[in-house]
C-alpha cells in the first residue's frame, strides 16, 4: 500500500490550498469533501438516501441536495448529524479507499477534515500533518466565501477539535496564517520528506517481505 499522509485542519484553515500546492508537485491527493459531494450527487446513492432520512426539504429547486440547508439541519442537531454520518461516512470510505488504490506516486494525501476525529481513519495512515492558523482567522475566512454569520462559524468549530488538541495529535504542521505565498517553502520542505519517508517503508518491506505493508500510524 502507498505512504499516506493524512491532512487535516479546522474549517477555514486552508487545507484545499495545501493539497493543491501538493498536488502541483506530484503528490497523489483523496479528498473526503470531494468524496462526500461525489456519492451525495443526483443520481448516486447517497442522494436517495439523505432524500429518504430527510425528505424534499434537503432538496433545492433542481433537485441536487440543499447542502446549505443540510449544513444547518445537521449543526442545530446532533440526532440528525448522527444520522446524516451514519449514512453518508461507510459511502465516503469506499470512494476514498477506491481512489487510493489508483495512486500512483510514492505517497498521497488523505484529505479529511475530521480525520483526528476518525479512529477508523486516522489508524489508516502514516502520519498526520495539520493546517493550523488562528481561530479568528478562520472565522473570517469561512464568513467571506460562505456567507455563515461568526456564530454559525464558532458553532461549526465548536463540533470539531479545538487547535489545540489537533496540534497535540500532529507529526508535522504546516502554519497557515499568513500570506498564500508562504505555503510554497513548506509544502516543498515536507514534499520531499514525505518522498524520503515512502522510499524509506518501502524499503523495509522489501526486507521483510512476510510482514506485508509497512505499519500504520499507531500500529505499534
Amino acid at each position: 500500500m502507498p505512504y499516506v499522509v493524512g491532512l487535516t485542519g479546522g474549517i477555514g484553515s486552508g487545507k484545499s490550498e495545501v493539497a493543491r500546492a501538493f498536488a502541483q508537485l506530484g503528490a497523489d491527493i483523496a479528498d473526503a469533501d470531494a468524496a462526500a459531494h461525489a456519492v451525495t450527487a443526483r443520481g448516486e446513492s447517497g442522494h436517495a438516501a439523505v432524500v429518504d432520512a430527510f425528505g424534499p426539504d434537503a432538496l433545492s429547486a433542481t433537485g441536487e441536495l440543499d447542502r446549505a440547508w443540510l449544513r444547518k439541519t445537521v449543526f442545530a442537531d446532533p440526532n440528525a448529524r448522527r444520522r446524516l454520518e451514519a449514512l453518508l461516512h461507510p459511502l465516503i470510505l469506499a470512494r476514498l479507499e477506491s481512489e487510493m488504490k489508483d495512486w500512483r506516486g510514492p505517497y498521497g494525501l488523505l484529505v479529511v477534515p475530521l480525520l483526528l476525529e476518525s479512529r477508523r481513519l486516522v489508524d489508516r495512515v502514516d502520519r498526520v500533518l495539520v493546517v493550523d492558523c488562528p481561530a479568528d482567522e478562520q472565522v473570517r475566512r469561512v464568513m467571506a466565501r460562505s456567507g455563515l454569520t461568526a456564530q454559525e462559524v464558532r458553532a461549526i468549530m465548536s463540533t470539531q477539535l479545538s487547535r489545540e488538541e489537533r496540534l497535540g495529535h500532529a507529526d508535522d504542521v504546516i502554519d497557515n496564517g499568513g500570506p498564500l505565498a508562504a505555503l510554497a517553502p513548506q509544502v516543498a520542505r515536507l514534499h520531499a520528506f514525505y518522498a524520503a519517508q515512502a522510499d524509506a517503508a518501502l524499503e523495509r518491506a522489501a526486507r521483510s517481505p512476510d510482514n506485508g505493508a509497512h505499519s500504520r500510524r499507531g500500529d505499534t
